[in-house]
């Protein structure tokens, strides 16, 4: 069981990070009170953004090309949110319909733009992100096998940014002020806060989270634009959901998910696992979230103002 585990961890850290990162981008969106089930199709976007500036510049700067493509997937992830900013919060449109059309609409767009660049939809790149062990650390006996070696350095990143939002959320006023948006925004008017101004920030975050987890798929273990990330921005709301809205949380709840599907991606390769049928660990994940869901939606404390649109005129 311990050489199992010491196989796929490194590809379950893999799989998690893309997660959390898209995750952590809805906990900013839900906590102001916009609700931003498009994380699926703001993956995409950075999945799309990434793969298109790396081709073009990895003959040239190889050496710089990923992390441009990452920082160009983050802005596009920003950018393309706007979308769901706009109609959410300065239309008063429907949350969950406004975010299926950014599902819809960056999965056809993304595609037809690649269909015409290159004839066949897909993006390939040549260069990724290399696994290293980190000196020193990876000595360490059992935590040294597991989480310091042959890590991308996108895990630190993500890592450093979770740290980063949670402290953001917690210890600043920007926080306070997000935190009351999505609790109760009439109240946070009257206190002075620009609600509208604070929501569409945090949705603009969640879009660069979210563009930024679609980059990290392509750089780790895709290497290939594809049209599509297999529902990963939904496993994120679900993680999201599990984690209860807080950071800590969704870090645990997306290393649960990610562990589960690793499980399932790998079980082909792994001797003890070919005894339980493909179909089953294929959709394990799956059943398993819609299990963990079940069972903790009695428990879930969303933000009490989160999918209701807000309007200054009826305060």
């Amino acid at each position: 069981m311990w050489t199992i585990i010491v196989q796929i961890f490194p590809y379950a850290i893999a799989f998690t990070i893309p997660l959390l990162i898209t995750a952590l981008g809805g906990l900013y969106s839900e906590r102001s009170g916009v609700v931003n089930i498009g994380l699926e199709g703001l993956m995409v976007v950075g999945f799309f953004t990434g793969a298109l500036v790396i081709s073009k510049l990895e003959l040239t700067i190889p050496e710089h090309s990923i992390w441009l493509g990452l920082l160009a997937a983050f802005i596009a992830g920003a950018l393309f949110s706007l979308l769901h900013a706009f109609a959410c919060i300065s239309l008063n449109a429907n949350q969950v319909i406004s975010g299926t059309a950014i599902n819809m609409i960056a999965g056809a767009l993304t595609v037809f733009l690649a269909r015409n660049m290159t004839g066949s939809g897909n993006i390939l790149i040549v260069h990724g992100l290399i696994r290293r062990n980190i000196p020193v650390l990876s000595k360490i006996p059992i935590l040294g096998r597991l989480l310091f070696t042959q890590v991308y350095a996108t895990t630190w990143l993500v890592l450093a940014i979770l740290f980063v939002a949670w402290f953001v959320l917690y210890k600043t006023s920007f926080g306070l002020r997000l935190r009351a948006c999505g609790e109760h925004p009439q109240a946070a008017d009257a206190a002075g806060i620009n609600v509208y101004m604070m929501r569409y920030m945090a949705v603009m975050i969640s879009g660069a989270f979210a563009g930024l987890g679609g980059a990290i798929i392509l750089v780790t273990y895709s290497g290939e634009f594809t049209g599509t990330v297999s529902g990963l921005g939904f496993l994120a709301l679900a993680a999201l959901i599990f984690g209860q809205w807080k950071p800590l949380g969704v870090l645990g709840a997306t290393f649960f998910f990610g562990f589960a599907s690793t499980i399932a991606n790998v079980s082909q390769v792994i001797p003890a696992l070919t005894v339980i049928p493909g179909i089953l660990l294929k959709n394990f994940p799956y059943i398993v979230t819609l299990i963990v869901l079940v069972l903790s939606s009695k428990y879930s404390q969303a933000p009490r103002a989160a999918g209701e649109p807000y309007d200054k005129a009826k305060r």
